[in-house]
């Protein structure tokens, strides 16, 4: 009798152990589908040109102070800045910048 219960007992904590890791790993999985990674949109950038100044995205916009190149939108801090750019569009394009946003849908 003291064999069978050995047997028995190991039998019951590998048993356990099983339930336990996939317990374990259910919970894992359960978490890493409920996590959402949601990126905010950036409200400032650097300028295309003078990249050490930063550029508020939403004014930049109203003044039309950017320019679209090869699908990405540049921003710049002044007046000087667009000519600059539209020279050589490619030295700047490994400045900061964002995908061009997608034109609005128009009403007819």
């Amino acid at each position: 009798m003291g064999r069978y219960r050995l047997y028995l007992e190991r039998i019951m904590k590998k048993t356990m152990s099983l339930t336990v890791l996939a317990l374990a790993v259910v919970g894992l999985a359960s978490a890493q589908s409920t996590t959402k990674t949601t990126t905010k949109a950036p409200s400032t950038i650097s300028c295309a040109v003078m990249s050490v100044n930063k550029v508020n995205i939403a004014k930049a916009t109203a003044k039309h102070m950017f320019a679209d190149y090869k699908g990405r939108r540049y921003f710049f801090c002044c007046g000087g800045c667009p000519a600059e750019f539209k020279k050589d569009p490619a030295k700047f394009s490994k400045s900061a910048s964002i995908p061009t946003p997608k034109a609005a849908a128009t009403k007819k």
